[in-house]
């Protein structure tokens, strides 16, 4: 009898908790530069009684403005920022809010750039090329603590690791310098090298001697190739 009472005390201070945990939505911020994608995250994320949309926005000031306001559990971050302006984002967002953890999307599958991505402080990386599923599958595995690298980047990974790769064919994004992203941004808004020169202040030979790190590090052969990728690069776009 003693053990029926104790055990009926402890069931009425358990369950109420119990069922209150299993209740709690994970609160989920949108953050991408494209509206499409914005408004179909919301609708798959609103119709699963597991998630709450709790804001959107497309830009990264924007991220930080409304995570303190908005206080997400997850921050989905997908926007077509140059890869600077994000990954000091990332950055800002563990040293301010650390409470509310980023996934990063982007179309990108190169192991360099996912590093680049989880050392800034993302907690997970998702491609675009993902299924619902499994972006599903990671906004509950990150904010239960974990880590989540999607399957086509691990595949990758696994390949590299098998044949014994290292990445030394893949453009490097992640070795990008600031001054080189800028003489990037020039070069995609069609400035020479001489205007790019007298822009930043530097001399010619310099912006000579950034443009050919770039191709390097990028592995493109010349500058067609160069403006090509710029294009149809989401960290560039």
């Amino acid at each position: 009898m003693y053990l029926l009472i104790v055990y009926k005390a402890a069931m009425e201070t358990v369950q109420p908790q119990t069922i209150k945990l299993a209740t709690m939505k994970v609160r989920v911020l949108i953050a991408d530069s494209l509206r499409l994608s914005r408004e179909s995250w919301a609708f798959l994320l609103n119709s699963d009684q597991r998630f709450m949309v709790v804001g959107e926005c497309d830009t990264p000031e924007k991220v930080l403005e409304l995570t303190a306001t908005a206080k997400p559990d997850i921050v989905l971050m997908g926007l077509s920022a140059p890869i600077t302006s994000v990954l000091a984002t990332i950055t800002s967002m563990g040293q301010q809010h650390p409470e509310s953890n980023i996934i990063a999307i982007d179309t990108i599958c190169h192991s360099h750039y996912v590093k680049k991505m989880m050392k800034a402080g993302a907690k997970g990386y998702v491609t675009r090329n993902s299924s619902s599923e499994e972006m599903l599958n990671a906004i509950l595995e990150v904010s239960r603590g974990a880590r989540y690298i999607c399957d086509e980047v691990k595949t990758l990974i696994s390949y590299q690791l098998l044949v014994g790769e290292s990445g030394e064919n893949e453009p490097n994004v992640s070795a990008i310098t600031n001054r080189e992203m800028e003489i990037i941004n020039k070069i995609k808004e069609g400035y020479s090298s001489k205007q790019i020169a007298g822009t930043l202040l530097i001399s010619y030979r310099t912006v000579e001697v950034h443009r050919h790190n770039i191709l390097r590090k990028l592995k493109i052969k010349n500058t067609a190739g160069l403006i090509n990728f710029i294009h149809t690069t989401a960290a560039f776009c």
